[in-house]
């Protein structure tokens, strides 16, 4: 489903269905009472963004190191093998939502509150800053407490007040300790508004690191070689390109002139250098054509042929990733690979990656310009934010990275 039509869903059902379950919920809710006992079964729903798996895994660990408890988690099932990087949440509590057609997400939709049921869900954290949708499976659940982003006396998108614990959205913070703003609220000893009166330091939102298989890094070794045989992993070190070469996030690209212009600088001031281009199966043909113009058998097309159980060994035998402002920069977190990262309309100081980045933005006065506030739909149509980044200027910043190579090239 696109994501636009996912949009006008969103609000011309959302709208309407918020408004109706409000007092239905509030009833139950003052029928029920407060729950007293701790909680013991936690749902997280985060339904469309991969690299927040990511992102909330310090907050999700945090809450089961302080409560013990067990952790679910919703998602929509094209996004579910980012779960997979970390495994924080057991694969047997993760719920999957079809997403690829109005009756498949509505049959998900009841099984999902059936599943709530079954498995005794007593809490429901709702990631998600926009979506009516998660806020209407929160506010459904069952569950006791539900906590969540509310907008207070901001204008923000209407929700219902689905919530029993509403948590203020920091816009200043990065979104990583606003997850963990989420927890702390769970966590409070007392009554706030807003919630959370914490203070959240650069400890908490550590990531742990996903363990290394030597076998399986041997095994990635060997597969690109099979599919690039000019690769000597005794010779070359590997530099990940990540264009994000599909329709998806057009805004957040860098122009593929700028990308093959890089590759061709690289290749030449650094000969030890193997370039692969990486991404989902749909932008193979897109990567293609950045590969035909290097024109090298040192830059070799690797989109689509790994797996996401194939990422840490990838990442664990790479020199760094180039990559637009998307998941694999946030996947690339739980490895020691270095990372560098357009950002145009979004910000790094929000959605930064939590591993080693070095985030390259212009930083224009219209820059970010999608937020919580806007759905994240921007009304530009030209990314002069990105585009003002030069071909030289990245070089640059790659070029300390890649100086001093180990095979003495």
């Amino acid at each position: 489903m696109q994501v636009d039509t996912m949009r006008r869903i969103d609000y011309w059902a959302g709208i309407p269905l918020c408004l109706l379950a409000t007092p239905l919920v509030k009833l139950f809710d003052l029928f029920r009472g407060a729950p007293s006992a701790p909680p013991r079964n936690v749902l997280f729903i985060e339904l469309s963004e991969m690299g927040s798996t990511i992102l909330v895994d310090p907050a999700m660990r945090k809450l089961q190191r302080e409560t013990g408890a067990n952790l679910h988690f919703a998602i929509f099932a094209k996004n579910k093998p980012s779960l997979d990087l970390l495994r924080t949440v057991p694969a047997e509590n993760i719920f999957t939502l079809r997403e690829n057609g109005l009756l498949p997400l509505a049959t998900d939709t009841l099984r999902f509150l059936a599943w709530c049921r079954a498995r005794r869900i007593d809490t429901v954290i709702d990631l998600e800053l926009f979506s009516r949708f998660t806020a209407l499976l929160t506010g459904l659940s069952g569950a006791g407490r539900r906590l969540g982003f509310h907008a207070f006396f901001n204008e923000g998108l209407y929700r219902g007040d689905l919530l029993t614990h509403r948590v203020a959205y920091n816009p200043h913070l990065h979104i990583a300790r606003n997850f963990v703003a989420l927890v702390n609220t769970l966590l409070a000893a007392k009554q706030e508004r807003p919630y959370s009166k914490t203070v959240i330091n650069d400890a908490e939102i550590v990531l742990d690191k996903a363990p290394v298989d030597p076998a399986a890094v041997e095994a990635m070794r060997a597969k690109i070689h099979a599919h690039a045989p000019a690769f000597d992993a005794q010779r070359h070190r590997l530099v990940l390109v990540n264009a994000n070469a599909s329709d998806l996030m057009p805004l957040r690209r860098w122009a593929k002139a700028s990308y093959i212009a890089l590759i061709r600088r690289l290749l030449d001031a650094f000969p030890d250098c193997f370039v692969l281009l990486t991404g989902a199966p749909p932008e193979r043909d897109g990567l293609q054509e950045i590969a035909d113009a290097a024109a090298s058998e040192r830059c070799a097309n690797f989109a689509g042929l790994t797996g996401f159980d194939e990422l840490v060994p990838l990442y664990a035998i790479s020199e760094l990733m180039l990559t637009n402002d998307s998941g694999p920069a946030h996947f690339a977190a739980v490895t020691g690979m270095p990372t560098y990262v357009f950002f145009g309309p979004e910000t790094p100081r929000l959605y930064g990656s939590l591993g080693l980045t070095t985030p390259i933005y212009a930083g224009l006065a219209c820059s970010p310009c999608v937020s919580a506030a806007n759905h994240r739909k921007s009304p530009c149509d030209d990314n002069v934010c990105l585009q003002v980044i030069t071909t030289e200027q990245v070089f640059e910043v790659l070029k300390p990275a890649l100086s001093g190579s180990r095979f003495g090239a």
